[in-house]
């Protein structure tokens, strides 16, 4: 029996390279010398630090570019208000990875509701979906893609 695995994920690797990239630009514009102004990861946390908080807002600009440049959907991330102090700024910006329960019970819905001849089961942070006919799998596909969910889909381990 054909099925697909749908999931989401980002390749943190690419998330690295943006924030060191993002990093290097910040040390080099004019607006930002003689600025304590950085990011940090940690895990699949992204830490913004500067002074005032319409810097947060430039630095969120730089590394949504960076981001999108290296191939990440900006999607997948959950930015924080910003919290503000005396003398500093920050923010953390979360990247999310996999699907949680609440989207993949609506996934699930959506694809009852579809009437198409498919099957979907919650399986941890993905989802599998299986079907008699590839022609089914395809249009479960393209139901998935037009729909908000919220997080960027990718759609893997594609078996006939």
């Amino acid at each position: 029996m054909p099925s697909f695995d749908v999931v989401s994920e980002v390749d943190l690797q690419e998330v690295r390279n943006a924030v060191d990239q993002a990093n290097r630009e910040i040390g080099t514009r004019f607006d930002f010398k003689g600025v304590k102004a950085s990011f940090e990861l940690a895990g699949t946390e992204i830490r913004l630090l500067a002074e005032q908080e319409f810097q947060l807002q430039q630095m969120m600009d730089i590394l949504r570019q960076k981001l999108v440049k290296r191939g990440v959907d900006i999607g997948s991330l959950d930015a924080a208000p910003p919290v503000m102090s005396l003398n500093a700024a920050r923010q953390t910006v979360t990247v999310r990875q996999g699907i949680d329960v609440d989207t993949a019970r609506a996934l699930v819905k959506a694809l009852k509701t579809s009437k198409l001849k498919v099957q979907a089961q919650i399986q941890g942070e993905q989802l599998r979906v299986s079907g008699k006919q590839r022609d089914d799998l395809q249009g479960a596909i393209v139901l998935m893609r037009e729909g908000d969910w919220g997080l960027p889909l990718q759609f893997t381990n594609f078996r006939d």
